[in-house]
């Protein structure tokens, strides 16, 4: 059962949530774990499944022409103007799946950390969460790269936060939308090679080996209807 690693695509922000969700849902070949990176067909950002569209409009760029859209998963507003995004998906049953939400978020960022070690990014996990600020919780501030949660990868030099993520668990399996502020490494990276270094770290802790594989034949009207929904104030404004 090999890590299916998908083609690159680049979509606006719905159809980017509503791919990735119908990856949990529908996808062909059932019990597979798959991933894959994608890009952004201009300025976009996301939020969380949670959040207030009121606290999301006060907060994000003021005059700014941006593609937003509320995802599927949890986690706080993400900026994808200058980020490296993936979406990982590992079906019910598997072992990582299985594991709690905070052990599988960390083993996922070890090898996102790893990765990016291997071309001299002093990245780290972050192995502890300070002390709450004026009663919030950890994850409280609601802007995913303000604030460093427990098992974030961070800058070891700057303790700057690299990567973040969300999931979703349901009866099909789990969803892990990943977010890396490129800027925040403070060197070079060549995203290429860390996209295939990244994917078979991944391989390695699912306890398999990364395949390259065709894009899979979604239902094009599922994938359309849904783009729908999730570009409809009806979603956008849910809460």
């Amino acid at each position: 059962m090999a890590l299916e690693i998908l083609p690159i695509r680049t979509g606006g922000a719905a159809e980017n949530m509503a791919v990735d969700f119908l990856l949990l849902q529908r996808y062909p070949r059932a019990a597979v774990p798959r991933f894959r990176h994608y890009g952004w067909r201009g300025p976009a950002f996301t939020f969380g499944y949670a959040q207030k569209i009121a606290f999301i409009r006060g907060t994000l760029p003021p005059g700014a022409t941006l593609d937003l859209c509320r995802r599927p998963t949890g986690g706080g507003l993400v900026d994808h103007r200058d980020d490296w995004t993936y979406a990982l998906v590992i079906p019910r049953g598997h072992p990582l799946e299985e594991q709690r939400a905070a052990q599988s978020y960390r083993e996922v960022h070890e090898a996102l950390a790893a990765a990016l070690a291997g071309q001299g990014v002093p990245a780290v996990t972050k192995q502890s969460c300070e002390p709450p600020v004026a009663g919030q919780t950890c994850a409280a501030s609601g802007v995913c790269f303000q604030r460093a949660e427990l098992y974030d990868v961070v800058h070891g030099g700057s303790g700057e936060k690299i990567a973040g993520a969300a999931q979703k668990r349901n009866k099909h399996g789990l969803l892990f939308q990943g977010s890396i502020w490129r800027p925040a490494a403070g060197a070079p990276v060549d995203w290429d090679r860390f996209h295939d270094d990244f994917a078979a770290r991944l391989a390695a802790v699912l306890g398999t080996t990364a395949e390259p594989v065709p894009w899979p034949e979604l239902n094009e009207d599922e994938v359309s209807g849904l783009t729908e929904q999730y570009s409809a104030p009806e979603w956008l404004e849910a809460r």
